[in-house]
Formats: C-alpha cells, sequence, structure tokens
C-alpha cells in the first residue's frame, strides 16, 4: 500500500530528509523538511508524541485482548523493558487505540455471504445487567457490526443492523436470529418489506435453542470467546462507553488478529481487500487508522 508524507503545513509532497530526533525509550525518530514552505516536522504514524515504544505499546495491546489483565501486562512489561508503565497506561492505550482502528474497521465495505446472525450476550457492568449485541457473517466469520448498550430494544437492535446493512452492502437475504420478539420489527424496518409479495425483504430465520432447534454456530462461537475474555474481569466497571470500547476492541482482535480455526486464517482476509503484511498487525491496523 502506498504510503506518501505530506507536509502538515502546506500538504506539500515535496520534502526531504532532515536528520533525526533521539528520545528516550522510543530511539531515534526520522524528521522531515518541506521543500515549499521549509517547515520541519516528523511523521505522524499514529503513536504522535507517545513515550513508549509502537512495539511496547502495541504488545500490551495483543496481551491484554489476549487475556491478561492490565497489571499482568504490566508485571510482564516490567521484566522485558526497563521504563515500565502502570497498569493504568496500559487501559489508556487499550481504549486510546480501539477507538483509534474501529472508526477506520467501521467503515470498511465487506465482501460477505448471504446470511448475517445477530444475537444478544448479557454482561454485568456495575452490578446490573448489559447486553452485547453483534452480527456476525457465518461464511467469512467476519463480526460485521456491535454494541454494548444498557438494553436490547428496538433502538439498539436497529442500530446494529443498520450499520450491518450498511457495511454488507445489500449482501445479505437471510438474517438468523433467536426468538427474541424485537427482530422481526426491527428486521422489517431496516432492511425492508415487500408489500406485494407480503414478506420481508430479506428471510428471517428463527432458531430457537430452548425449542431443540439447534444453536447459530458462528455467533455462538464468538460469543464463547468474548466469555472466555471477559469472565477474569469479573464484570465491567466504569461507563457504558469504555465497556463498549472494550468490546469494539475485541472485535478487531477476533477479526484482524487472531487465527480462526473454522476457516484457517483470520476474518478479514475473506471478507475485506485489506492487507496486513507486517507480522505486528496491530501497528499496521493503527498506520491506517491514522490516515
Amino acid at each position: 500500500m502506498e504510503n506518501k508524507t505530506l507536509c502538515p503545513h502546506c500538504e506539500s509532497n515535496s520534502i526531504k530528509k532532515n536528520g533525526s530526533r533521539q528520545t528516550q525509550n522510543r530511539g531515534k525518530i526520522q524528521r522531515y523538511q518541506c521543500k515549499e514552505c521549509n517547515y520541519r516536522f516528523t511523521k505522524d504514524e499514529g503513536f504522535f508524541r507517545m513515550r513508549n515504544h509502537p512495539k511496547k505499546i502495541t504488545a500490551s495491546i495483543d496481551l491484554f485482548f489476549g487475556g491478561l489483565s492490565t497489571r499482568k501486562v504490566q508485571a510482564h512489561l516490567k521484566a522485558f523493558f526497563p521504563h515500565n508503565c502502570t497498569n493504568m497506561t496500559v487501559y489508556n492505550w487499550v481504549i486510546k487505540y480501539s477507538k483509534k482502528i474501529s472508526k477506520f474497521t467501521d467503515g470498511l465495505k465487506l465482501e460477505v455471504g448471504c446470511e448475517l446472525q445477530i444475537d444478544e450476550q448479557s454482561h454485568n457492568r456495575e452490578g446490573e445487567q448489559n447486553w452485547l449485541i453483534d452480527s456476525i457473517d457465518s461464511k467469512t466469520r467476519f463480526v460485521v457490526a456491535s454494541s454494548f448498550r444498557k438494553s436490547r430494544g428496538q433502538i439498539e437492535i436497529k442500530e446494529v443492523l443498520s450499520l450491518a446493512r450498511y457495511k454488507t452492502q445489500g449482501n445479505i437475504t437471510t438474517i438468523t436470529s433467536d426468538g427474541h420478539r424485537v427482530y422481526p420489527r426491527c428486521i422489517k424496518k431496516i432492511f425492508g418489506y415487500n408489500n406485494k409479495l407480503g414478506k420481508h425483504n430479506v428471510f428471517h430465520n428463527v432458531v430457537c435453542a430452548s425449542k431443540g432447534q439447534g444453536f447459530n454456530v458462528p455467533i455462538e462461537r464468538f460469543h464463547n470467546n468474548v466469555r472466555d475474555r471477559t469472565k477474569i474481569m469479573r464484570g465491567f466497571h466504569g461507563s457504558v462507553e469504555s465497556a463498549d470500547t472494550i468490546l469494539k476492541g475485541y472485535v478487531i482482535y477476533y477479526n484482524f488478529i487472531r487465527k480462526h480455526q473454522g476457516i484457517n486464517c483470520s476474518p478479514f482476509e475473506l471478507a475485506t481487500d485489506v492487507k496486513l503484511e507486517n507480522p505486528n498487525k496491530w501497528i499496521e491496523l493503527i498506520e491506517m487508522a491514522n490516515k
């Protein structure tokens, strides 16, 4: 992928290297000078003014979503880096870069199959029951849209379905859900209803495990992975927004970082045209999100 460096002052692409700046923890950082306006600058690749090395930051994020608590990540870093950070710093990195990357990934158009599965999963936050509402493509296993909210009513369901419809570009012909009673009305509102034929523009496939109709395996497997990660947190603490950001970060980890055993690759390789060539996929995603 071509990555042009532009002058942040005049946006000219006529630039030249102009020495380097030595930092305590990030080593040497390349300086540039614009040939048009003589403005000197360092390139912002998503880690501008960060005091820690990008590899250390992204390693911390990867360890967190891999299952370690922020305190265990801090203890791990202490063993390998002379300049340690606090557990709250690790948490701030997780929040900052989950937000940054999700803004990029939420804008991606997807090449998916014809079936979308949607479901909700309950989570404890500050002693009350909140809900993760998400949808997944059954073919590529890509989590298309997700949202963490206080309830699972029509407004919240329609928010997820609306984003899923935008990202899948009209490829969906079947939506599979459980028997939650708000789904028929939400699907009709978002995907439309054909009055002449007397049916939805997409087929609503209802599968209720409580009635012995089986399980929606792709989305239930994703929920099991989410539960494995969150159970050691003993519930979410803080605002709904912070919990939503953490779970969006886990969706990024699930879609782009980890290898899915069912398809023998990461879901993004089948569902998007994004190419990640760096073994450290976090750094490459942050650079893409920063453009």
